[in-house]
């Protein structure tokens, strides 16, 4: 029997999650979400597959802990290109995280609009990755040339039972932390004269906005209907799920734009913890 991967949505975004063929995965997100979006899939199916433990990945690169992973000046090209792949892991990681929370909680008590959120997020973090491996490619790399760290993942295992906690990890830390530093990220290729690079960034920026928005809705949405506060739930929820401090500066502006207002991180720093 010849399996179509586009059966429902928590079956597509499976397939995609499994795909070791990063422009399958990431054509078979978008179509899932083109086809989500027009209501012209269902939500579940008895055929959808299993979720994996880690999603489908090439060879290359070399995953290693983060700190083996090299830091170098944005003022060289080899630095540049560090940074583009570090930034094109990240967006990869971030794919299979929007999948992830669509085909793990398609069963949880929640709104469609739900899914549709989480399928524009996806969407477009397949298009990040994208472009950030076309601009490797300008520059002569492409992604998988060097080695990438792989702490990402484990945001998505340690929460694989919670809802609420992927919420706080993912978008409210892990994508909001995007919010403080692309900014600079920005200026430094400016400086460099990468105005491509930079423009890249801007668009990444962007879209994350929206994305720790989606988060921030829905999180709020949860502890509404569980009668929690939003901030308290917050903090709980990052000192049993996320380890370490979180770091500043923070984008306030841009944060409380998405709805993740200071009273929610400010107290975890690594400066300031209660």
């Amino acid at each position: 029997m010849t399996v179509n991967p586009l059966n429902s949505l928590r079956g597509a975004a499976t397939y995609a999650i499994l795909s070791t063929d990063l422009d399958e995965k990431t054509e078979l997100a978008q179509e899932a979400a083109r086809r989500w979006h027009a209501r012209r899939l269902s939500l579940r199916s008895p055929l959808d597959p299993d979720l994996p433990e880690r999603p489908g990945r090439p060879a290359k690169p070399e995953l290693v802990p983060p700190k083996a992973t090299e830091k170098r000046s944005l003022h060289t090209l080899p630095g540049r290109i560090a940074m583009l792949h570090a930034l094109a892991h990240i967006e990869l990681n971030a794919v299979d995280l929007a999948l992830d929370i669509v085909a793990r909680f398609a069963t949880e008590p929640v709104p469609h609009s739900f899914f549709d959120g989480w399928m524009q997020v996806a969407f477009e973090e397949s298009k990040h990755f994208r472009m950030v491996r076309e601009r490797l490619k300008a520059l002569g790399a492409d992604y998988g040339d060097m080695p990438a760290h792989d702490g990402l993942w484990q945001a998505a295992h340690s929460t694989r039972n919670d809802l609420t906690a992927r919420l706080a990890v993912v978008p409210l830390i892990l994508e909001a932390r995007g919010l403080d530093v692309t900014p600079s990220l920005q200026e430094k290729m400016r400086e460099t004269g990468d105005i491509e690079s930079a423009d890249v960034l801007k668009v990444i920026y962007d879209d994350e906005k929206g994305h720790v928005a989606i988060g921030a809705k829905w999180f709020r949405f949860l502890c509404a209907r569980e009668r929690r506060d939003p901030a308290a739930t917050f903090k709980a929820l990052v000192r049993a799920n996320f380890r370490g401090a979180l770091k500043a500066p923070f984008n306030d502006v841009a944060r409380a734009e998405a709805g993740l207002t200071p009273s929610f991180y400010r107290s975890l720093t690594s400066k300031n913890s209660d």
